[in-house]
């Protein structure tokens, strides 16, 4: 695909919209759809939908009509495929609509996977698998690294590294992250766990007795059997409130454990980052923009 259209991809929906204004623009026209002659987008990230929301739109578009049109391009096999609207798509439905307002444009495959994730990663209620989903399907059907999903995007790559890991959980703890039932720190502390065998495990525990990120941390500390856990936690808790800081932050930016560990009567110390395989370690080299011959 023509470079112009990648590098519209770092500005946004509206950005990408507009590098096909050229070949768009005689297409503009809105026009009326049956809505049975429209089909959701393959590429469409997001799995879940707030049926009230979607009954509150459907009310809406009921009373008043839909303001804004569907984006859909003429199927190769029969009528047409959604780009973008997939909400006002499902209410229009839900309300009973025949037909609805939408724009035909000529766009092709790649084209269509971009708009439709990124739409969908403009919202704020992907849950964390999905939006891992939608980078997984940015790299794969326009191959692409997670450095250029990065800078394309405008987010660091330890930020799209930390999602992707979540795509390696099991289908069990998947199903908890998408549900709602473990948040995303809860997640990636889990995939830190060595003994793989007993992350299913160790997610139903966290579920069931609501443990907090920190108390699950402390768990799998235990779990992978590092020396002077107690030495360690009382350590961290008479650290300097500007280390707790800056460790939190590292933690954040390699995805896995990283201690900061200084003395009283010096300013000196040590940082210390954990790793769980060779991969892991390359991966947190990668962050550190560290390349071995």
């Amino acid at each position: 695909m023509p470079n112009k259209k990648n590098k519209a991809l770092g500005r946004g929906l509206e950005a990408l919209f507009s590098t096909f204004e050229g070949d768009a623009q005689a297409k503009e026209t809105v026009v009326e759809l049956k809505i049975d002659e429209i089909r959701s987008n393959p590429y469409q990230p997001r799995k879940i939908f707030d049926e009230t929301g979607l009954a509150e739109l459907a009310e809406s578009i009921k009373q008043q009509g839909v303001f804004q049109p569907l984006i859909v391009r003429s199927s190769s096999v029969m009528g047409y495929e959604l780009i973008a609207g997939e909400r006002r798509y499902r209410a229009s439905k839900l309300a009973g609509k025949k037909t609805i307002p939408a724009i035909v444009r000529q766009l092709d495959e790649a084209e269509m996977m971009e708009i439709a994730v990124l739409e969908n990663l403009q919202r704020e209620d992907l849950t964390p698998l999905e939006e891992a989903q939608a980078y997984n399907t940015l790299m794969e059907n326009l191959h692409l690294t997670q450095a250029q999903v990065s800078e394309r995007l405008g987010k660091s790559r330890p930020y799209i590294a930390n999602y992707l890991r979540l795509l390696s959980l099991p289908k069990e703890v998947k199903e908890m992250l998408q549900a709602g039932q473990l948040s995303m720190g809860q997640a990636r502390t889990l995939l830190s766990l060595k003994d793989k065998k007993n992350l299913v495990q160790l997610a139903k525990k966290t579920v069931k007795e609501n443990l907090t990120v920190r108390q699950l941390e402390q768990l799998v500390s235990e779990l992978n059997g590092e020396k002077n856990h107690k030495k360690a936690a009382k350590r961290k808790v008479a650290l300097d409130p500007h280390l707790q800081k800056s460790e939190d932050l590292l933690k954040e930016r390699f995805g896995t454990n990283v201690a900061i560990k200084s003395t009283a009567r010096s300013k000196k110390g040590k940082i210390e980052i954990s790793y769980l395989s060779m991969d892991d370690l390359n991966r947190i080299l990668d962050i550190l923009d560290i390349h071995l011959d």
